[in-house]
């Protein structure tokens, strides 16, 4: 029997599909293909599937039709070209956890990318019809508790350290989320006993992750190597960032330096990061 902190772990995508397989039938979720192959995908995200295996992740996590989903900071809508349409396609829901508009002390730039993200999938018969709610450090219930079925969140954690709020928001992950529902976790991993204090590279350790979400009250439900890339040294001179898609050349706000040479960096490709699943006991 598994105790508190043992997990099931899948070294190849494969094996990891192995989670998933039940619920979309045998032979693979043929509307999950059909979503990903779709005209609504940016081709820049169709360009990092091969770092970033959606299809794999999903059926890893358990993504199934007719799922209440809540994406927690959707960020440029990498996985929203995929998770809105999904819904449409499958009779569910799909809910964008935004920056909190009702927070008095929410930037400027924050309003302005909640108002950017919201006018670019605006188009519901590219996306299909997207909810909102607001989430941050001081931002009220997610929805009404026990209505999720599914809650995301893709390199997220290290900026829930930055604000104090790990604790806070995985306990709202925890009540919206329905008894057997399901936090997915990805995030960029450093190695075990190498997380920086203040998580200034971006980096974050397993253990960090576990005892946050067990914390909350969660069970690590299986873990997988989808999304590791070994070649990630995690020693870059702009931490996470020096890597793609971000390609930082200057520690901000200086600006980018046209010298900088990308070549090892970009060799690397996208970093090296955990693919947690989660799950609200019954």
């Amino acid at each position: 029997m598994l105790g508190r902190r043992d997990v099931i772990t899948f070294g190849a995508a494969a094996l990891a599909l192995q989670a998933g397989e039940a619920a979309a039938g045998p032979f693979g979720d043929s509307k999950l293909k059909a979503v990903l192959a779709g005209s609504q995908r940016a081709p820049d995200s169709v360009a990092r599937d091969g770092a970033r295996h959606p299809y794999e992740s999903l059926r890893f996590w358990g993504l199934r039709p007719r799922q209440t989903v809540i994406e927690v900071v959707p960020g440029g809508g990498y996985w929203t070209e995929i998770l809105a349409p999904y819904a449409r396609a499958t009779g569910g829901t799909y809910i964008a956890g935004v920056a909190d508009l009702d927070n008095p002390s929410l930037s400027a730039g924050a309003r302005k990318g909640r108002a950017d993200f919201e006018a670019k999938y605006a188009d519901t018969a590219r996306y299909g019809p997207i909810k909102y709610v607001g989430l941050g450090p001081v931002s009220g219930p997610l929805g009404a508790p026990g209505s999720a079925d599914l809650m995301l969140t893709s390199r997220n954690i290290h900026n829930f350290m930055y604000q104090n709020a790990l604790d806070k928001l995985m306990a709202d992950f925890f009540a919206v989320l329905k008894p057997g529902g399901v936090l997915a976790v990805e995030e960029h991993r450093a190695d075990p006993r190498a997380q920086k204090a203040n998580v200034e590279d971006g980096y974050v350790a397993v253990a960090t992750v576990l005892s946050a979400a067990e914390k909350a009250g969660f069970r690590l439900a299986a873990q997988s190597e989808i999304n590791a890339n070994p070649r990630d040294t995690k020693d870059h001179p702009f931490g996470v960032w020096t890597l793609p898609p971000v390609r930082r050349s200057a520690q901000p706000p200086a600006p980018a330096d046209p010298a900088f040479d990308h070549t090892k960096y970009d060799a690397i490709g996208e970093s090296d990061r955990m693919t947690l699943r989660f799950v609200k006991p019954k």
